[in-house]
C-alpha cells in the first residue's frame, strides 16, 4: 500500500522524508529502490520557498503543527510550480492541505477524503482566553497549556479544485479514496465515516507516514 512512484510522471521528495523512514522496513526499502530507479527524485528546496511557506504557516496558524519534513516538500511544489512543473503533493495531513491550499498548489490524499474548508487557526488560552501566535504552547500569565481554534475558514470550490487535483492524481495508483469528494458519499451515507476510519487505520500500520510525503508531477 502507500504511493507508487509511476514511471509516466516523475516524483519528488526530500531528505527529510527519507530519515524518518524507520530502517530495515518495507517503505525504506521501497523508498530507496524508486529512487535508484529513477523513478523517485530526492532534492532540496530553495531557501526562498522555504520563506515562503514558514510565512504563510505562521500567518495561517499551522506553525508548530508541521514538521520539518512537511514544510520542506511544500517549499519544493513551490519550487516545481515556479520551474513551470505541475505539482501534486500527495499526503493525508490536514495541516499540509491546508498550507497547499493557501499556497494554491495541488494535492491529493491517499487514505482520507481532503480537507473541505481553508482554515485559518488561532492560539487561545481557555482559562484567561487571552490568544497567542504558534508555536506558543502555554499561557504567559497563567501558565495554562493552550488550545487551537479556527479562527476563519473558507470553503474550497471542489468544481476548481477537482479539476486541478484529479488531472495531477489520474496517474497516482492505489487512491480511489482521493477521487471521493468531502459533501458528497461521505456525509450521504452513515458508513463512509466508520469506513474511512477502519481505512485509515489500516493504511497506518502498514505504511509509514513520511513515505506518503511525496510530490507527484506532470509536465507544464
Amino acid at each position: 500500500m502507500g504511493f507508487n512512484p509511476s514511471p509516466s510522471g516523475q516524483a519528488y521528495t526530500v531528505e527529510a522524508v527519507e530519515d524518518e523512514l524507520s530502517q530495515g522496513t518495507i517503505a525504506q526499502l521501497r523508498f530507496r529502490l524508486s529512487k535508484d530507479k529513477g523513478d523517485l527524485t530526492v532534492r532540496p528546496p530553495s531557501a526562498n520557498a522555504l520563506e515562503t511557506v514558514e510565512s504563510v504557516a505562521g500567518r495561517t496558524g499551522e506553525r508548530g503543527f508541521v514538521s520539518r519534513a512537511d514544510r520542506e516538500v511544500v517549499a519544493l511544489a513551490l519550487d516545481l510550480k515556479d520551474s513551470g512543473l505541475d505539482p501534486v503533493i500527495v499526503s493525508d495531513d490536514y495541516a499540509v492541505q491546508n498550507l497547499a491550499e493557501h499556497l494554491k498548489l495541488g494535492y491529493g490524499a491517499l487514505a482520507n477524503f481532503g480537507i473541505v474548508h481553508r482554515f485559518q487557526w488561532v492560539m487561545y488560552c481557555p482559562a484567561c482566553h487571552r490568544r497567542y501566535k504558534p508555536p506558543a504552547k502555554k499561557c504567559s500569565v497563567c501558565g495554562t497549556v493552550l488550545k487551537r481554534k479556527v479562527l476563519s475558514k473558507t470553503k474550497i470550490d471542489r468544481q476548481t479544485e477537482s479539476k486541478n487535483r484529479l488531472g495531477g492524481l489520474s496517474m497516482i495508483r492505489q487512491t480511489p479514496s482521493s477521487r471521493l469528494r468531502p459533501g458528497s458519499l461521505e456525509h450521504s451515507h452513515p458508513a463512509f465515516p466508520l469506513a474511512r476510519r477502519f481505512l485509515n487505520s489500516l493504511f497506518q500500520r502498514s505504511c509509514g507516514r513520511a513515505w506518503r510525503r511525496v510530490i507527484h508531477s506532470k509536465g507544464a
